[in-house]
């Protein structure tokens, strides 16, 4: 036998070794194997995904009843301005709450007046001067907000303006001092409860982002 036919015997016999070592290790697949399923996450339902369409924005309906007038008049302002966030703006109105209604105790309204439509400014101003007036100071302080919540919206799709209403119940420690130091009104041992309905507007889809109090009431 020579040595060329020695060789190859040899070759075949490792090449043989090999393809029953590799099939021990990979088994063996026979014709197009359907993919395996990807493991599915931790937590995840089994089944198919569940895509709902034109379900109720949780934004508006965790505020108002699904629905509503004001409901509506919520998606709208959204169709016209997406960016617009009933949450976010709740947010604001709180921090709106607040620093207005320390401005008006304190009779300085001047860093509050762009949140305020020219109405609703001169209307305040009359009763700081009427209150200085008398000689009345005012001490305040401001103990929190307790609500905040949607109680009316309402929107003009052909001039974009936007109206919501939000009634607030918050706390504070108040009391008016005279001339000679007296305190003739409020309390400043007493946390008194007060609260408003305050009317904001704005026009939708503008740039200018905030929002004017244009009505107060209780």
């Amino acid at each position: 036998m020579s040595n060329a036919l020695i060789q190859l015997l040899v070759l075949a016999g490792i090449a043989i070794f090999l393809i029953l070592r590799l099939r021990s290790v990979l088994g063996t697949r026979e014709g197009f194997e359907k993919p395996q399923a990807p493991t599915p996450l931790p937590g995840a339902r089994k089944g198919k995904f569940e895509v709902i369409e034109g379900g109720p924005d949780r934004d508006i309906t965790d505020h108002v009843e699904e629905g509503s007038d004001a409901a509506q008049a919520l998606a709208a302002m959204k169709q016209v301005e997406p960016s617009f966030s009933v949450s976010e703006f709740l947010t604001g109105a709180r921090g709106a709450y607040e620093m207005i209604l320390m401005a008006f105790e304190k009779g300085d309204l001047s860093k509050v007046q762009p949140f305020l439509s020219e109405e609703v400014y001169d209307t305040l101003v009359e009763v700081v001067a009427a209150r200085a007036s008398r000689g009345l100071t005012v001490t305040a302080e401001f103990m929190g907000t307790r609500e905040v919540s949607v109680q009316r919206a309402e929107f003009d799709r052909r001039t974009g303006e936007a109206e919501v209403t939000v009634r607030f119940a918050s706390e504070l420690i108040s009391a008016a001092r005279d001339a000679a130091g007296e305190v003739v009104e409020g309390n400043l041992n007493e946390v008194r409860r007060q609260r408003d309905v305050w009317t904001f507007a704005r026009k939708m889809g503008q740039n200018d982002p905030n929002w004017q109090l244009v009505a107060t009431g209780e």
